[in-house]
């Protein structure tokens, strides 16, 4: 996941981003963003908030790969405009410090599909699962 992480932050740098037209929060499953090439991604919260741009406390390192795990129902509170390059995306696990920009949306967006895939076969490798954890 990490590589997969810093590809997108070389993505992200390294070109030309079509203008965003369109962002609606279907709250509190997903986010839709269209962009002026005809590109539409509808991106589910589960997968917004295990590639979120910052990282915080209920990120597991397992053998140094940072592996977040047992999202799959969390949900999406609120979107607040940050400038007019992004927003921050507040998810009812309280996590709030990440601000996707326009250009990042696009990015996973575009290798959503791969990205889903690897972040899967990770939580495979270590275990975990997408499902969150029992309660006793």
């Amino acid at each position: 996941m990490l590589a997969a992480q810093r590809a997108i932050r070389w993505l992200h740098t390294s070109t030309d981003v079509p203008r965003l037209t369109r962002f609606t929060l279907q709250a509190p499953k997903s986010v839709e963003v269209e962009y002026s090439n005809g590109c539409k991604f509808n991106l589910s919260s589960e997968f917004l908030r295990i590639h979120s741009p910052a990282v915080d406390g209920k990120v597991r390192s397992i053998g140094g790969e940072k592996v977040i795990f047992g999202r799959r129902h969390v949900g999406i509170m609120s979107a607040e405009p940050v400038g007019n390059y992004g927003v921050r995306i507040v998810f009812d696990d309280l996590h709030k410090t990440g601000i996707y920009t326009w250009d990042f949306f696009y990015h996973i967006g575009s290798n959503k599909f791969a990205l889903m895939r690897n972040y899967i076969k990770t939580l495979r490798k270590h275990g975990l699962s997408r499902d969150p954890p029992k309660r006793k």
